[in-house]
């Protein structure tokens, strides 16, 4: 094959994973702020006094950060997401963004933050989120409650008179985030919100933040109780090497587990047996060095045994990938061809938060991209 031929194949590759639908189930709201607004937010606290802007501009700009500039801007996630009109920006700019890479399903965990100066609490950090899925004019987002209602926050009398079939949809559902540093108290006051917002949305519970800081028994009582609600959850689960707490994690039968960096062989035993899904964000775990190399990925191995699977991002923004990269990322590391990439895609399906009406009508959304897809390539 000539350079050019390769050139072709690499270029056509991209091409079909843009192309294809995808669902998205690992992203953390913060980490997916655009650089660009994360640059202008940062100049606006830099006159303000808060930040130290020249500290922070050369790392906000660059491409592929290191372990420390990604440390470093997860300080200033936290510093940002502090008022509503914030949260409101970041959440409808990322929707638009996974929407662009042909995102059809997007599960966006986010941990409810309580800002006394800010008069933020919990619940109207929530509903910050929930006015920015509103003010989202570029796509049209969809919810789809537990009844099996369709809650569509696109207007088209209001938005230019554009009609629905005129633009993307991308159906939004939220996992409130549970963060390691926080109180039992504070933990449980997270999986009520859920409770009472599941209606609008939000589908499930998320267990993230410093692998290193917090206790398992410290979140235990609110997951338990999550579960015992019809909750489902998924656990940020070895991103570090803690034989205790991953043996409790995989014990407790998450609906889904992240990342998976440190099991050992007999905790993978478990997790096969339990057949628990696992999402993989091989960009994540190549920068915060969880692994040497990508090729060394657990990916590769769970693949040819046919465990579930979903590829995510995690961070777009911290880790500047996408989607689509991801995809391609993982085919011309593994040596997937478009089938199977197509049909890792399609298997996520399986995985989702959501209802089977949902469900359903995710697989007559990939149904018509097949279609499509296979009048367009060549598989």
């Amino acid at each position: 094959m000539t350079e050019t031929e390769k050139g072709c194949d690499f270029t056509e590759l991209k091409e079909w994973c843009l192309a294809i639908p995808k669902i998205e189930l690992h992203a953390h709201l913060n980490g997916c702020i655009r650089d660009s607004t994360l640059l202008e937010l940062a100049e606006v606290l830099g006159e303000r006094g808060e930040i130290v802007f020249d500290d922070v501009k050369h790392v906000i700009n660059k491409y592929g950060r290191t372990l420390t500039e990604c440390f470093q801007l997860f300080d200033l996630f936290h510093i940002l997401a502090t008022d509503h009109e914030t949260i409101s920006r970041i959440t409808k700019e990322a929707v638009e963004d996974f929407a662009a890479e042909n995102v059809v399903y997007l599960e966006l965990r986010t941990t409810p933050k309580n800002n006394e100066t800010k008069g933020m609490t919990k619940r109207s950090y929530l509903k910050a989120v929930i006015n920015g899925l509103r003010s989202v004019e570029s796509v049209n987002v969809s919810f789809i409650n537990p009844n099996g209602r369709t809650e569509s926050f696109y207007d088209p009398l209001q938005k230019g008179g554009l009609t629905v079939l005129e633009k993307k949809r991308i159906y939004v559902r939220l996992l409130l985030s549970i963060d390691r540093r926080e109180t039992t108290a504070a933990a449980m006051e997270t999986v009520s919100l859920a409770l009472e917002m599941r209606e609008l949305g939000v589908v499930g519970i998320d267990l993230s933040g410093n692998p290193i800081v917090g206790e398992w028994n410290s979140f235990f009582p609110a997951l338990k109780y999550a579960k015992e609600m019809g909750l489902p959850i998924t656990l940020h689960c070895g991103e570090v090497a803690n034989k205790k707490e991953i043996q409790a994690m995989l014990d407790f039968c998450p609906e889904r587990i992240g990342h998976a960096c440190f099991l050992e062989d007999d905790d993978w035993e478990k997790a096969i047996l339990l057949k628990i899904p696992i999402e993989i964000c091989l960009t994540s775990n190549l920068r915060t060095e969880r692994l040497s190399s990508i090729d060394l990925h657990h990916f590769g191995k769970l693949f040819k045994a046919k465990h579930p699977l979903v590829l995510c991002t995690d961070d777009t923004g911290l880790f500047s990938t996408s989607l689509s990269n991801e995809y391609h990322l993982a085919a011309t590391t593994f040596g997937l061809d478009k089938e199977s990439i197509l049909q890792l895609s399609t298997n996520a399906i399986h995985y989702v938060f959501a209802d089977n009406e949902l469900k359903k009508t995710l697989r007559e959304i990939f149904q018509a991209y097949d279609k499509r897809l296979v009048d367009d390539f060549s598989l």
